[in-house]
């Protein structure tokens, strides 16, 4: 059983992959090559004041990297990501109070998005290439992987709360309950972590704005069309075959 969910759940991040890839090539893209030219003429004019003329060498053509490279990265990224919601499906499933599949793994997929995307991205937005520095890479990541743990664990302890409570408070009660521990737990977590804003003075604040928008969108529509398809795909069964009448029962 857990073994078809797998693989269902491979499937539909491999859709929901897809779908991303749409968006990115058609929304990000253009931003992503906007940050590279930025970045171009940056190095361009620092070679220039250094007096170099060495051009730098590019291992992967940025046509692979947009194209072939951006599709195998988000394709791998759903089947990993599909696998893992699928086993976080047969662990919720039943404990979540009386959801059918669709209904589960779309709030399963509701859950995921805002702790894993909308409140790590509140604190530590995406940047295009060119900003930030190296030296801080590092620190910068960790940060941000604390956010996501944070908000995760917050997340997976406001649902606990609200299916204990839901008996005895009924569903609406029990949700408002575990979204105020979440909100509670999650505003603590922008107040405490430090700020990084590492953009350079002269960098165009469209081309970040947009940057960001794009990358939300395209991860919300992961979420969402990993939640619709894999509540399909879990819900689907064999037809049924409908019991032959008793001709011998007396009318």
């Amino acid at each position: 059983m857990v073994g078809r969910l797998l693989l269902k759940g491979m499937l539909a991040g491999l859709i929901a992959g897809l779908l991303t890839f749409c968006v990115a090539k058609i929304y990000g893209e253009p931003w992503v090559e906007r940050a590279i030219a930025y970045e171009e003429q940056q190095a361009v004019a620092e070679s220039a004041s250094a007096g170099a003329d060495e051009a730098e060498v590019e291992i992967v053509s940025r046509e692979t990297q947009a194209g072939i490279g951006l599709l195998t990265g988000v394709l791998v990224y759903g089947a990993a990501v599909g696998g893992l919601f699928a086993l976080a499906f047969a662990v919720a499933n039943g404990r979540l109070g009386a959801l059918d599949p669709q209904g589960l793994s779309l709030l399963l997929a509701a859950a995921a998005f805002v702790a894993l995307v909308a409140v790590p991205m509140l604190k530590y937005p995406p940047n295009p290439p060119a900003v930030g520095s190296g030296d801080t890479i590092g620190a910068r990541t960790e940060l941000y992987f604390i956010a996501v743990g944070i908000s995760l664990l917050a997340a997976t302890a406001a649902l606990m709360i609200a299916e204990r409570l839901r008996a005895g408070l009924g569903g609406w009660s029990a949700a408002f309950a575990g979204s105020a521990v979440f909100l509670a737990a999650t505003g603590l977590l922008l107040l405490g972590l430090p700020a990084v804003n590492e953009i350079p003075e002269n960098y165009s604040a469209e081309t970040v704005w947009n940057f960001r928008v794009a990358s939300f969108a395209g991860l919300a529509v992961f979420w969402c069309a990993l939640g619709v398809v894999f509540g399909l795909l879990a819900s689907h069964r064999a037809p049924r075959i409908a019991a032959a009448p008793d001709l011998t029962r007396a009318a």
